[in-house]
C-alpha cells in the first residue's frame, strides 16, 4: 500500500502575503492528492477551529487559510458550508464574526452553520473507545467533511490539530467526556471522519493553548487526507513525540491513520522540528479547577449536573476577560500579530 502523505508548504513572505497563502494552501492540497479524496459535485462541510470568542489570532483558523481552501475546491464540489458547534463558555456566532470569516462566507457564497441548531442524529461507534453512541448534527453525515484546523497546544491533548478539531463535532455537553477525551476522540472520527484536512500553520498558538496562549507565526500550511499522519507530522515539527500524544494512539489503533513517521512520506518543505519547539501547555486555573472537580465522584454532581455548572461558566467566562481585558495579556498578545504582515486580514473586523 502507499504510505499516506502529508504535505509542507511554506508560505513566501511576498508583497501580497493573501496571494502567497492561498498558493501555500493549494500546493499543499495539490501535493497531499486532495482531488483523490473530495468526489466532483459532493457536498463539503467544512470545519475551521472557531473555539474561542475573544479575538487572537492563532486560537482560531486564520480567514486566508480557509479563503484559499475555498478558491481551490470551488469549482470541483457542489454546496459549500462552514461549519462548527457552540460551546458552553464561547459563542460560536461570535467568534464566527470576529474572524472575518462571515466576509469569507459572503464572498463565495458558502452557507455558515451553527451546528448547535441542528438535529441530531444517534450513530453507532464501530470501534468504541469510550462512546458506544454518538449523536451527531445531520448536516455531517450527508457532506464531505474537510477539516481546517489551526496548529496549536493543547493543555488536556498536547496538540490540537485534525482529529482534535472534530471535538466541536459533538453536542454541547462534550465537555462531559474530558475525562476519557483522548479515546472519545477516536470515537468521533470513526462516526464523522474527516475525508481531507488542511492546517492553518500560517499563525499557530503555542503555551497555555487552545485558549489563553502565545501566537506564533509559523508560514506554513500542512495537509494530507491521512488526519493522524497529519498530526503526527505536525506534533514533530512543534517539538513532541507523536508516540507520546494519547489520541494519536487511539485513532491509529482504530485505523483512522498512520501515527508512525516512518510510514509517512512527507512532501514538500523541511520536515525538520521548528526551532525553538513549542512551548508545551499547562493547565490554567481553570483547566485544573474542572480536572478536580470531575475526578471528584461526591463534587462532580453538584458541580456540572445542577443550576450550579452555570456559575462555574460565569466563573470561567470572568477569568478570562480578566487575563484578555484587564490584565490586557491577551490584548497585546493579539495586537502584536495584527502589526505583522499576516494582520492584514483581520484589520477590516
Amino acid at each position: 500500500m502507499r504510505r499516506p502523505r502529508v504535505s509542507i508548504c511554506r508560505v513566501m513572505r511576498a508583497t501580497d502575503l493573501r496571494e502567497s497563502v492561498w498558493a501555500a494552501v493549494e500546493q499543499a492540497m495539490v501535493l497531499a492528492g486532495w482531488m483523490d479524496s473530495i468526489p466532483r459535485g459532493a457536498n463539503v462541510a467544512l470545519k475551521p477551529n472557531l473555539g474561542w470568542d475573544l479575538f487572537l489570532p492563532g486560537a482560531v483558523t486564520s480567514p486566508w487559510v480557509v479563503e484559499g481552501v475555498i478558491r481551490t475546491i470551488r469549482p470541483h464540489v457542489g454546496e459549500l458550508f462552514l461549519v462548527e458547534s457552540d460551546q458552553v463558555v464561547v459563542n460560536v456566532n461570535k467568534a464566527f464574526a470576529q474572524s472575518g470569516l462571515d466576509r469569507v462566507c459572503r464572498a463565495y457564497d458558502v452557507r455558515w452553520v451553527n451546528m448547535t441548531h441542528l438535529p441530531l442524529v444517534e450513530v453507532e461507534v464501530p470501534q468504541p473507545r469510550a462512546l458506544p453512541k454518538i449523536a451527531v448534527p445531520e448536516i455531517l453525515l450527508r457532506t464531505v467533511l474537510v477539516t481546517i484546523p489551526v496548529m496549536k497546544t493543547h493543555n488536556k491533548t498536547t496538540i490540537t490539530g485534525a482529529l482534535k478539531n472534530q471535538w466541536g463535532c459533538l453536542p454541547m455537553f462534550r465537555h462531559q467526556y474530558h475525562l476519557v477525551l483522548d479515546a472519545a476522540l477516536a470515537d468521533i472520527n470513526q462516526v464523522v471522519r474527516p475525508q481531507f484536512a488542511v492546517m492553518d500553520a500560517t499563525v499557530a498558538l503555542e503555551g497555555n493553548s487552545p485558549k489563553s496562549g502565545i501566537p506564533r507565526i509559523v508560514d506554513r500550511v500542512l495537509a494530507s487526507s491521512d488526519p493522524v499522519a497529519l498530526d503526527s507530522v505536525a506534533a514533530h515539527l512543534m517539538g513532541f513525540a507523536p508516540s507520546q500524544i494519547g489520541h494519536l494512539r487511539e485513532c491509529a489503533a482504530v485505523g483512522l491513520g498512520h501515527a508512525s513517521l516512518d510510514e509517512i512520506e512527507m512532501l514538500g518543505d523541511s520536515a525538520e522540528p521548528l526551532s525553538p519547539p513549542f512551548i508545551p501547555a499547562r493547565h490554567n486555573l481553570v483547566s485544573k479547577m474542572e480536572l478536580v472537580l470531575r475526578r471528584n465522584a461526591r463534587l462532580r454532581p453538584w458541580f456540572f449536573d445542577t443550576p450550579l455548572f452555570r456559575v462555574c461558566c460565569a466563573v470561567t467566562l470572568l477569568y478570562y476577560d480578566v487575563w484578555y481585558y484587564v490584565l490586557g495579556i491577551g490584548r497585546r498578545r493579539r495586537d502584536a500579530v495584527l502589526r505583522s504582515p499576516y494582520g492584514a486580514q483581520w484589520q477590516l473586523r
